[in-house]
């Protein structure tokens, strides 16, 4: 039950990808990991190291006997969620109330974001370049439309016409939701120059179910991998069975809408640290090369449980259940990167930590998503396996999990990273 309760502080203090990629860094710094400036040069000395870009965090463990006969071990995840963003210019007024303009984030279920108390997190920009993390608290709502006023059997929501939250009622005095912003972000409205800010459901995390297994939270799209990997990261350096490969954990920003940016699974931001901690420990390009070639990646994000309600949306021949164990992803048309040999590593992790493990693949007739690891696979060359724990209502507001799959699926994360 404490893995559980810190996940749900986790995703509390993590209400957008600038706040998850800061908590984990922190975390990281505490048990001794040393910060990385990208403009200095790069740090390879055995211990731990972190870098943030933005929305992404990326650690590296270094062993005494590291060189560039070493693989790197990478656990990829991603620290953004669906949601709707605040537009640039934000403040709207109609028919007596105080709206804020909001853009779609990712593929959020509409229906799920009605009726709920939201805080708008991130980051905003200073006139003097600094950066501010913000979380506004509860302060905005997507009010849904009275039974009375539309008798239609089916519920229809337009992304730009009902999906602006009111703040509250206009008038002279009456605060926008910049002006909001700046107060919580202790500023003047005048100093933002800019602001990446996106809504989060303010309500905590909660575990239930007849035998307190179920967890219902926001986010676990995908804070369940990014908490599991820094987990099983930690226990993996103080094991001391690490062997003399690199550990890493890579937590990317923007999966949610396609990873191509700078702080994306399709941009640099892995191949950096890969190729910066290459070159410190002597490696020249043929090394990294041969490093790659040792290498492997966890592609850890969150899979879909059997519906009971929808089970025909499913293979009928694959059902993963919540609390079933961690999800292997498997799909012939490349939409995970996992292979046979991939799999079967994966599954070893899984014995040896003596960890259930379910399977995925999806229905002909339902396309299903896609995560970072076939980019991951394809930017690099890097054997790739695509796994997570298995969620009910994906980008929903909230969605729910199961207590004993995140334990597990740390276990499994750990397993994989030292030597066994």
């Amino acid at each position: 039950m404490n893995q559980t309760l810190d996940l749900i502080d986790f995703i509390a203090a993590s209400p957008s990808s600038f706040h998850a990629a800061r908590v984990v860094a922190d975390r990281l710094i505490d048990a001794g990991f040393v910060p990385q400036d990208e403009t200095a040069p790069w740090d390879a000395t055995p211990g731990g190291h972190v870098m943030v870009r933005g929305g992404a965090v990326m650690a590296w463990w270094v062993p005494e006997d590291a060189s560039p006969d070493s693989g790197f071990r990478i656990i990829g995840s991603h620290t953004d969620s669906p949601g709707f963003t605040l537009k640039p210019s934000p403040e709207l007024e109609k028919c007596g109330w105080s709206q804020a303009g909001v853009e779609v984030y990712g593929g959020p279920v509409l229906a799920s974001w009605l009726d709920r108390e939201l805080t708008f997190a991130g980051r905003v920009v200073l006139g003097d370049g600094s950066v501010r993390l913000v979380s506004t608290g509860p302060v905005a709502r997507v009010p849904h439309l009275a039974v009375h006023l539309d008798r239609s059997k089916e519920l229809t929501l337009d992304k730009q016409t009902h999906m602006q939250p009111v703040i509250g009622l206009a008038g002279d005095g009456s605060s926008s939701v910049l002006d909001v912003v700046a107060s919580r972000a202790g500023v003047e409205k005048h100093d933002i120059d800019g602001f990446d800010l996106i809504t989060c459901d303010t309500q905590p995390g909660q575990v239930f179910g007849a035998d307190v297994e179920l967890i219902a939270a926001g986010r676990m799209d995908n804070l369940t991998s990014v908490h599991a990997s820094l987990l099983a990261l930690l226990r993996a350096v103080d094991s001391g069975d690490a062997g003399r490969d690199i550990l890493v954990l890579a937590a990317f920003d923007h999966e949610e809408v396609g990873s191509s940016t700078t702080t994306g699974a399709a941009g640099p931001v892995l191949e950096d640290v890969l190729a910066r901690t290459a070159h410190a420990l002597g490696a020249d390009a043929e090394g990294l090369r041969r490093m790659y070639a040792r290498s492997s990646c966890v592609s850890a994000d969150a899979a879909h449980s059997v519906h009971p309600n929808h089970a025909g949306k499913h293979d009928p021949d694959h059902h993963p259940l919540i609390n079933g164990g961690p999800v292997l992803k498997i799909n012939a048309n490349q939409r995970y990167a996992s292979t046979a040999e991939t799999a079967a590593q994966w599954r070893r992790a899984c014995r040896a930590a003596g960890v259930p493990d379910q399977t995925f693949v999806g229905n002909n007739s339902v396309p299903c998503g896609s995560t970072i690891g076939p980019l991951t696979a394809t930017r690099l060359g890097i054997a790739t396996v695509d796994v997570g724990v298995p969620l009910l209502s994906m980008h929903s507001a909230r969605e729910l999990a199961g207590v004993r799959d995140q334990v597990w699926f740390t276990d499994a994360l750990e397993a994989y990273l030292i030597n066994r």
